[in-house]
């Protein structure tokens, strides 16, 4: 018997609140393991853009600016339109007409791990 592997376990508790910066890299028995991208982290938890290497990645310019306009708080609320809405009551599908990145931050909190698809339509 063993104890557990603590690193692994905090990755995992890391990869529950920030799960685009786990990354995968050989271990020592050259099988593939969990890891963090710390230059990614460090972004995700700063309010500022933070200069350093960039490697190969879904990446773009100004994507450091964008995860710190992610991270920012916003003061709106999403409200419903009943005289619209159908079937309010009893649906389990909502739809929602707003800027993409205020929805998912209004969402985030309260359907975090239920949401099933995002549709978004280009207009």
């Amino acid at each position: 018997m063993e104890t557990k592997d603590q690193t692994q376990t905090n990755i995992e508790q890391i990869a529950k609140l920030f799960p685009q910066v786990i990354t995968e890299m050989k271990g020592e028995d050259g099988q593939l393991k969990k890891a963090i991208n710390f230059e990614l982290l460090k972004q995700e938890l700063s309010g500022d853009v933070i200069d350093g290497e960039e490697s190969y990645d879904f990446t773009w310019v100004g994507k450091k600016a964008a995860i710190v306009e992610a991270n920012t708080k916003i003061r709106k609320t999403l409200r419903p339109v009943m005289e619209e809405s159908k079937d309010w009551e009893s649906t389990e599908n909502l739809y929602i007409e707003s800027d993409n990145l205020d929805a998912l931050k209004l969402l985030q909190e309260s359907y975090l791990s239920s949401v099933k698809i995002i549709f978004t339509e280009l207009r």
